[in-house]
């Protein structure tokens, strides 16, 4: 039997375990760097494989760090495990199920490794930026190349994530009784919706690829008083951070021009934002290559596929990286973030197709450290679209 059959028949041997920690998680969901159950269960898992596990890993209370192998090249596998407000819509106890199944498979070779594997618990993927947090902490310094995968209803090697610009606006107002003498107030509500309208005009002028959305956080204090206080929050998504940069400055301009009209003072503010995803291509086409021989082909995604964004992103400027993605469900029945895919995460198709894409990666993450072509090849791909 040779290493890959050894590692895929590991992770078969998982497979209950596995699916009963993703329905688990599923089960349990929890908000960005809350995540305390799903970081204990992952632990205490990877502590019954035989791993020393590190919490709290670059000072975040919910990230996890384990490491095995031997002295050479090092391939991180990233785990993620938060949920949204409609609870695991976004299928991330897959991916820490099948992020967990890939290490099951390679401690099977553990002895035999050519170079050394981690896993990397990353909270808070969905608006904190928790692997952002974790590489300027250095948990991924000394990595070569990274990886995680993540279910949708689609089967592609690569994910081309936009980049994101977060903005919170608070406008500040004057209050007075709404009838009594509404003149004498300023309304920072009036602000919000006038910065709406803006910014719905100005769609016409962003790139083809571009999103924009916003909420109202805080739209007044009661019906009967003119607003001294409400806030809203846009993200701004473009093809790379440049563009989404240009985005963000003419939302904001929408934002000032909104306050002068209304007679409000604004605060703006950037509270997050991501990178762009860049997929190693010699490292998606070796996991490519991995899950059509399990029965599934995995083929570039098409350059205008609708796409989100992800913390992934910002790791994928700093080392190698594949994002792949996998289908736990028909087109039509329901995608990331709604509630019809909260269902589809949660089933025996997607707790099968879990497995298979761990097979696939551990495959991978095994040959990136087996084959010194491979590594460079990644590296060499790596460089050049830097220096582009």
């Amino acid at each position: 039997m040779d290493i890959h059959s050894e590692i895929c028949g590991a992770i078969d041997q998982y497979k209950a375990k596995a699916s009963d920690i993703g329905r688990q998680i599923h089960a349990h969901p929890e908000p960005k760097f809350k995540e305390h159950f799903a970081a204990g269960l992952l632990g205490r898992a990877l502590s019954e494989l035989g791993l020393e596990v590190e919490t709290g890993s670059g000072g975040l209370e919910t990230a996890f760090r384990a490491e095995f192998g031997a002295r050479g090249p090092t391939v991180a596998i990233l785990a993620e495990y938060d949920a949204l407000p409609n609870g695991h819509s976004c299928g991330h106890n897959l991916i820490a199920g099948a992020a967990l199944s890939a290490i099951a498979g390679l401690m099977r070779v553990r002895d035999r490794l050519p170079g050394r594997i981690v896993i990397l618990g990353t909270p808070a993927e969905e608006g904190g930026g928790g692997k952002i947090l974790l590489l300027r902490a250095g948990a991924l310094k000394g990595v070569d190349a990274a990886m995680m995968a993540h279910p949708t209803d689609g089967e592609f090697r690569g994910m081309p994530a936009l980049a994101t610009q977060n903005l919170r606006f608070t406008f500040h107002g004057r209050a007075s009784h709404a009838a009594l003498a509404p003149w004498d107030g300023a309304s920072a509500l009036a602000a919000v919706i006038q910065t709406f309208q803006s910014v719905d005009t100005a769609r016409l002028h962003f790139r083809d690829g571009s999103r924009v959305h916003g909420i109202i956080t805080n739209g007044g204090q009661a019906v009967n008083i003119i607003p001294e206080l409400a806030v809203c929050e846009f993200l701004a998504r473009a093809r790379t951070s440049r563009r989404a940069a240009e985005m963000a400055a003419r939302i904001i301009r929408c934002a000032e021009a909104a306050a002068l009209a209304s007679g409000v003072k604004l605060e703006h503010a950037l509270i997050g934002g991501y990178k762009n995803l860049i997929n190693n291509a010699p490292m998606a086409a070796r996991y490519a290559g991995h899950s059509e021989a399990l029965g599934v082909p995995s083929p570039e995604a098409p350059s205008d596929a609708p796409s989100g964004s992800t913390d992934m992103g910002d790791v994928s400027h700093e080392i190698p990286a594949i994002h792949p993605v996998f289908r736990i469900g028909d087109r039509g029945q329901g995608n990331c973030h709604e509630d019809a895919f909260e269902k589809l995460t949660d089933t025996p198709r997607a707790y099968d197709a879990m497995i298979r894409v761990a097979k696939a990666m551990a495959m991978t993450a095994y040959d990136l450290l087996a084959e010194p072509d491979l590594l460079k090849a990644a590296k060499q791909e790596f460089a050049a679209r830097s220096e582009s």
